[in-house]
């Protein structure tokens, strides 16, 4: 049997993470259209042009329509169909969710791209069924090409509805949870930490990886150094860290001694942030968000 430590913390990391993933529900509305047979290209903005380019390097033809889907203080949102879209697991056509900022790709995206992935991988996946979580596919994020400023993400748009069954919800998490860390999953050496940093909130959060194939020892030395120990550094209390660093760390293995061999503690991919406001349901099916 193998033991999975599940630790929580905001950020989506193979230890500990915030999710990454749909804006929240409360959007500001414009139901202007962009119908790409009466657009030209040269009279586009550059998020305009950027998704025609992308579309048709993709195979996926023209931009059909790009419905504005509201905002928030940091992006933009659309909801955008082709004229030759891709299929999901269903069979049935995907249209897309795109997120825009002004910011760069690896400021604003990057990590949420990769959170959506690795959820992607460690649930549903190419070969997802009645027990995964309903997870958005990620297709592109980077930067406006040329002179540009801008950035903006491109992932498979969920009808979301209100929160499901909590039985499947469950039996879902639990799927992603004991799924084996891979390399689709961004994590091909079986180590604890994520290829980027994050933050909890405003605060930053280290992410750097333990050695590959690791247990009991170096999840213990991770929780301690870049969880706690980080934390108590930002704190600036000394009293606090003088009593971790002196009493508590050193002991810390104490806890975990029977975790060894079959019991070993093992990367497992968490959400890390989840609660009512941020569970719901897409075709049936179990959502996080």
């Amino acid at each position: 049997m193998v033991r999975r430590l599940l630790i929580s913390a905001p950020l989506l990391l193979l230890v500990a993470s915030k999710t990454l993933a749909f804006a929240p529900p409360t959007f500001t509305i414009n139901h202007r259209f962009i119908d790409s047979s009466s657009t030209h290209l040269g009279a586009m903005s550059p998020l305009d042009q950027e998704l025609e380019s992308w579309a048709e390097s993709a195979g996926y033809g023209k931009i059909d329509k790009a419905v504005p889907a509201g905002s928030s203080g940091w992006a933009s949102f659309r909801k955008v169909t082709v004229t030759n879209p891709p299929t999901d697991v269903d069979g049935k056509p995907v249209s897309f969710f795109v997120k825009s900022s002004s910011r760069s790709a690896e400021e604003m995206f990057h990590g949420e791209a990769l959170g959506l992935q690795a959820m992607y991988e460690c649930s549903s996946g190419a070969g997802g069924d009645d027990s995964s979580l309903r997870i958005p596919k990620v297709y592109h994020y980077g930067d406006f090409s040329g002179n540009n400023k801008g950035s903006l993400i491109i992932m498979e748009y969920l009808n979301l509805a209100g929160r499901s069954d909590d039985r499947a919800l469950g039996k879902a998490m639990a799927k992603m949870h004991l799924a084996p860390p891979t390399k689709e999953a961004g994590n091909p050496d079986k180590a604890f930490g994520f290829p980027v940093d994050n933050t909890i909130g405003g605060t930053p959060q280290p992410n750097p990886w333990t050695k590959p194939n690791s247990g009991t020892k170096e999840w213990i030395e991770f929780f301690s150094e870049h969880r706690i120990g980080h934390q108590l550094n930002l704190a600036g209390d000394s009293y606090c860290s003088n009593l971790w660093n002196n009493d508590i760390a050193p002991r810390l293995h104490l806890l975990f001694e029977d975790l060894s061999g079959e019991k070993e503690i093992k990367p497992s991919l968490l959400h890390g942030d989840l609660w009512s406001g941020n569970i719901g349901s897409a075709d049936g099916k179990p959502s996080i968000f």
